[in-house]
C-alpha cells in the first residue's frame, strides 16, 4: 500500500531488531570487513545519498544509516530509551510496574551493498516512585520479592542494504522468510520535520519453554511486538556534511511478562511506554547508569569493534545466563 500525502510505498515492518543477522547471517563481505579492525574503517568516509528522494534505495539505507549510526567509519553513535513498563491483565485496570532506562553504543562498518551496524546495549530497571536502579522487585500480584534481572545484550548486530532483511533470527528460533523487498521506508514529509514509523510483529518459538522454566516461561511462543517513531530534522538529513544525524521520538514494545517476575503463564502481558533518541556522545545517558557500568559492565561503553556473534534478545540471553526458579 501506499503513504497517501507522500506517494511512499509502505513497505514491511521494520525496526533495530528486524535488522538482526541481516539475511540471516554474515555475508562473507561482512567478515572480511570486520577484520579490517576499527583502524581501517575510520579511515573512510563513505560517499552517501543526501537529497531526498523517499523512492530511493540508496537514499533510504543512507539515511537510515545516518540515523542508526555514523557513515564516519569507526565513529560512534549512542541510543537512550527511557520509560514505563505497564502491566496489562484480563479485568482489571493495566498497572505501571517499574521504570526504565537505557542506552546502546553502535559504530558501522561497510559491507557488499551497505553497512552493518555493530551494537551492544542496556536496559535498567527501575522504582517507580524513587527512580532507584532495582536489586529487588516485588510482585503486585503474589507479593514475593524477586531478583531483578537488567538486560545487557552483546552484541546486537544487523545489516543496513538497499532491501529489507529477513526478521531476526532469535538463534534459530524464529524461521519465517519474507520475500526480498527494496528498502523504503515509510516516511512522512512535514516541514521542517521527517517523520518515521517502523514498526515489528513476531511470533515464534519461546527459549524458556515451560517444562524447563514453569516460573519463568509465558508459554511455548512468545508474541511481541514493537513499534518505533522517529521526529528527524529535515535541514541534517538534507545536509551533505552530516555523517550522523540525530532524532528524537517514541518506542513502544508489547511482550510477554518479564522472565524474572516469575508470573509464568498468569493472562496478560508488559506493555513498554518509553521516549528515544540518538546522540553522538554519552552526556545523554544518566549518570547513575554510566557509574554502574563503569564499575560493573565497562566494555557495553563503547561499541564493538569487529563482527561476532550470535545475536540475541534478552529471552535467548536469559535462558542462557539464568536458572529456573525453584517451584514454590
Amino acid at each position: 500500500m501506499s503513504d497517501s500525502s507522500s506517494g511512499v510505498r509502505v513497505s514491511p515492518a521494520i525496526d533495530r531488531r528486524a535488522f538482526l543477522q541481516g539475511a540471516g547471517g554474515v555475508a562473507a563481505g561482512t567478515l572480511a570487513a570486520s577484520k579490517l579492525g576499527l583502524a581501517a574503517a575510520a579511515a573512510e568516509v563513505p560517499m552517501f545519498e543526501s537529497k531526498i528522494d523517499f523512492r530511493n534505495p540508496v537514499w533510504n539505507r543512507d539515511t537510515y544509516a545516518r540515523l542508526q549510526g555514523n557513515l564516519d567509519l569507526g565513529k560512534e553513535k549512542i541510543g537512550w530509551y527511557n520509560g514505563v513498563v505497564i502491566g496489562v491483565t484480563p479485568g482489571e485496570a493495566a498497572r505501571p510496574l517499574v521504570r526504565f532506562d537505557g542506552f546502546s553504543v553502535c559504530r558501522l562498518i561497510a559491507i557488499p551493498d551497505g553497512f552493518r551496524k555493530l551494537l551492544r546495549e542496556v536496559v535498567f530497571y527501575r522504582d517507580l516512585r524513587s527512580g532507584q536502579l532495582l536489586e529487588q522487585w516485588t510482585n503486585p500480584w503474589t507479593g514475593e520479592v524477586v531478583p531483578v534481572v537488567n538486560v545487557a545484550n552483546d552484541p546486537f548486530n544487523y545489516n543496513i542494504t538497499l532491501y529489507y532483511p529477513e526478521p531476526p533470527s532469535f538463534g534459530g528460533k524464529n524461521e519465517a522468510k519474507p520475500p526480498r523487498i527494496p528498502f523504503l521506508l515509510p516516511w512522512r514529509d512535514m516541514g521542517e520535520k521527517l517523520l518515521l514509523t517502523t514498526d515489528i510483529h513476531l511470533f515464534y518459538p519461546n527459549a524458556l519453554q515451560p517444562d524447563k522454566w514453569p516460573r519463568e516461561s509465558s508459554g511455548p511462543m512468545v508474541q511481541a511486538s514493537e513499534m518505533f517513531r522517529y521526529v528527524i530534522d529535515r535541514k541534517a538529513v538534507e545536509d551533505p556534511t552530516r555523517t550522523s544525524v540525530t532524532y528524537n521520538g517514541t518506542w513502544n514494545r508489547i511482550t510477554p511478562w518479564l522472565p524474572w517476575m516469575l508470573l509464568g503463564t498468569k493472562p496478560g502481558h508488559c506493555l513498554y511506554v518509553g521516549d528515544m533518541g540518538a546522540s553522538d556522545s554519552l552526556d545523554v545517558v544518566p549518570k547513575d547508569i554510566l557509574a554502574y557500568c563503569e564499575k560493573n559492565l565497562p566494555k557495553f561503553l563503547s561499541a564493538p569493534t569487529e563482527d561476532y556473534g550470535p545475536s540475541l534478545s534478552s529471552i535467548e540471553n536469559f535462558a542462557r545466563q539464568q536458572r529456573p526458579a525453584p517451584i514454590k
